[in-house]
């Protein structure tokens, strides 16, 4: 049986393109997705009951519409927005739509990681604030994100860690990025050398991301 030589030694461009685009898919999903979720989440705890700015109806509606859509996997939330990115980016697939898809996903799963965080600070922090004057808005700034920083961090390392895993998936159903060159250049090509290449470089990006999102939650927590 004859065996097919690997190509890895010509495909280190496409290999360095699609590390960008898997980087900056990242980047920018995880920039607008992530603030997206910070202030979903902010409002899903605020709104709660015993929340600053407690109200039952909005909270009900804020949790419906995130327990909807939070639990769809990813293959297919993509596929169900398409028709939404065409109207909103102009293209079904492709980064443009994967990036659209992928910021509406992060923005559901941030939002809970984030309404933990926020849920976890002690009552009694928030109440003395209360009993010192500050008005609900300057608790929210001052007293209640601070308080919730470093869970938030670690929390958002987990997003990223998901959101790496995710944007290989996309990368095999229409976008870039090392999903994409995994899938045409180790996959269908048997090639084994290739799709482990990819693999350590996901691995690669996921350590990194992991160890600073560790390094910067412990900074905060000694302070």
């Amino acid at each position: 049986m004859i065996t097919r030589p690997t190509q890895i030694g010509e495909l280190w461009p496409q290999f360095w393109q699609a590390t960008y685009e898997t980087f900056y898919i990242v980047a920018i999903v995880l920039l607008i997705g992530g603030l997206l979720g910070l202030l979903l989440g902010l409002a899903l705890d605020v709104t709660r009951r015993g929340g600053l700015y407690q109200q039952r109806a909005v909270s009900a509606v804020l949790n419906l519409f995130v327990n909807i859509f939070r639990p769809i996997p990813v293959v297919i939330f993509i596929a169900a927005v398409q028709p939404l990115a065409r109207v909103v980016v102009g293209i079904g697939i492709g980064n443009k739509a994967i990036i659209f898809a992928l910021t509406l996903a992060v923005m559901f799963f941030a939002a809970r990681i984030v309404e933990q965080s926020l849920v976890a600070v002690p009552p009694g922090v928030v109440e003395a604030a209360r009993a010192m004057g500050a008005s609900r808005a300057r608790i929210v700034r001052t007293v209640l994100i601070p308080e919730a920083l470093a869970p938030l961090v670690l929390g958002y390392t987990f997003v990223f860690v998901a959101l790496v895993d995710a944007s290989a998936i996309a990368g095999v159903i229409g976008g870039g990025g090392l999903g994409n060159f995994a899938q045409q250049y180790g996959y269908r090509q048997f090639d084994t050398v290739v799709t482990w290449v990819t693999v350590l470089a996901i691995v690669v990006f996921v350590q990194a991301g992991q160890l600073v999102g560790n390094v910067v939650a412990r900074r905060i927590q000694r302070r």
